[in-house]
């Protein structure tokens, strides 16, 4: 199991079945304000599904496709960061991450994501990391420029939000660009 210290007080562990119930706990606790801009939300509605996806990923990682992390801050469950679409052709991959509402505005994604993107360069050798999100999301969308990330694009009705078309941010840092 992977784990990735990131300070005294938050803890990425490789998300584990044992884990599905915490995932969907945090997960609908949040869901009013994680939905507006992630539409794979509507479709996690019990722990079974948590628990799927945390299988998923399972799978993936050992055919080093993807891996997906917990977030743990202070010992509690607090959201999910993840390495996907990783193509090791072009040795690159994307990260995604979400953080339940009681602990956004804490620096918490921010850290994880540093923390994975670390790893990802260190001991995965990958060559080039993508965060893709929703144009509106600004939240989100901070995270990639604090930690140095450059804007490279916006793919015009990449992605579908409840039914409808919208704009997704591209933003990418290279190994060589990384200073954490």
């Amino acid at each position: 199991m992977i784990e990735i210290p990131v300070s005294d007080k938050l803890i990425l562990k490789q998300l584990q079945p044992a884990d599905a119930p915490h995932v969907y706990q945090q997960l609908d606790i949040s869901r009013k304000q994680l939905r507006r801009f992630l539409p794979w939300v509507d479709y996690n509605t019990n722990e079974e599904h948590s628990l799927r996806f945390i299988e998923m990923m399972m799978r993936k990682t050992e055919e080093q496709e993807a891996l997906a992390l917990g977030i743990w801050y202070e010992n509690k469950f607090c959201g999910v960061i993840d390495l996907h679409n990783w193509d090791h052709l072009v040795q690159k991959a994307e990260i995604g991450y979400w953080v339940g509402a009681a602990f956004q505005g804490k620096g918490i994604a921010t850290a994880a994501s540093k923390a994975l993107i670390s790893y990802a360069f260190q001991r995965l050798h990958i060559h080039k990391i993508e965060i893709r999100f929703v144009l509106q999301n600004e939240q989100s969308g901070r995270i990639p420029i604090k930690l140095g990330f450059c804007r490279e694009g916006v793919l015009r009705d990449s992605a579908k939000l409840h039914g409808q078309f919208v704009d997704m941010v591209v933003m990418g840092i290279l190994k060589e660009d990384w200073h954490f």
